[in-house]
Formats: C-alpha cells, sequence, structure tokens
C-alpha cells in the first residue's frame, strides 16, 4: 500500500520512479511529488524539553551541548515559545539614565534638598516584573 500524500493526505498515491535511490511518490489528486516518508525536523518532546530546561536556568550552550543540537536551533524554540506563550509588554514612560550620566549627576549636586539623598526607581511594571533602587551614598559619615 502506497503512503499517504503529505499535502492533501489523499491515499491514492501511485509510485512514480526513483530519486537518488529512494523511491519517489505522486499523487494522484494534487499531482504532489515526494520521497520523505517522515516528517522533517525534532519531534515537540525534544522541543519542550529544551525549552523546559532554559527556563530552569540552563544556558543556551549547555542545552545545545547536552542535546547535540545547535545553539541557533534552541534559541529559536525559545524565542517561539515564548512569542506563542506570552504577550509583548506595553512600554512604559521610563527615563533610562547612563551610568555615567548619573556618576555626573551625583558629583556635581552640593545642595540636598527633601530628604538629602538622591533616589531612583524603576516601576515594577518594568520587563522584568523587578524594582531597581539606586541610593546615593551618606556623604556626612
Amino acid at each position: 500500500m502506497n503512503p499517504a500524500c503529505p499535502k492533501c493526505s489523499a491515499q491514492s498515491t501511485v509510485k512514480n520512479g526513483f530519486l537518488y535511490g529512494k523511491q519517489r511518490f505522486k499523487c494522484r489528486p494534487c499531482g504532489y511529488q515526494f520521497t520523505r516518508l517522515t516528517p522533517r525536523g525534532r519531534p515537540a518532546s525534544e522541543k519542550m524539553l529544551a525549552v523546559l530546561l532554559y527556563l530552569h536556568g540552563l544556558s543556551l550552550n549547555a542545552i545545545a551541548r547536552l542535546l547535540h543540537l545547535s545553539t541557533p536551533a534552541v534559541l529559536k524554540w525559545v524565542r517561539k515559545f515564548a512569542q506563542d506563550s506570552y504577550q509583548k509588554p506595553e512600554p512604559t514612560n521610563a527615563v533610562v539614565i547612563e551610568l555615567d550620566e548619573m556618576w555626573h549627576f551625583l558629583k556635581k549636586k552640593q545642595t540636598k534638598s527633601g530628604s538629602g539623598r538622591l533616589i531612583v526607581a524603576i516601576p515594577v511594571s518594568s520587563l522584568t516584573g523587578n524594582v531597581a533602587v539606586v541610593i546615593e551614598p551618606r556623604s556626612d559619615a
């Protein structure tokens, strides 16, 4: 019995010669010719194992070595999982200050106001969900 067509799933396929030593089949309804009888790529279980290992903290290189894959393949699976599973967060109106700018600001500011300390906080709804606080060290100690 001939295999089903991978394109239209019709059962009416006929043998259509050989290609590189492999039997070629042709689908009568759609005319599609094929030699491969097994699906391409890695099984879904292996892809999910790679994503699960990544979520548990393993690096992409470690996963690639462990599963005998290329690092870009693992990265592609992780990105696809993230794209399918999570929505892209809305951009926030955050002010980004480079470290050099912060240093100049702290060194030049001589007059203190309020509590006398500079506090910079990133909101909780940031990309990672973490909060970072930068506090100017006391110079009167």
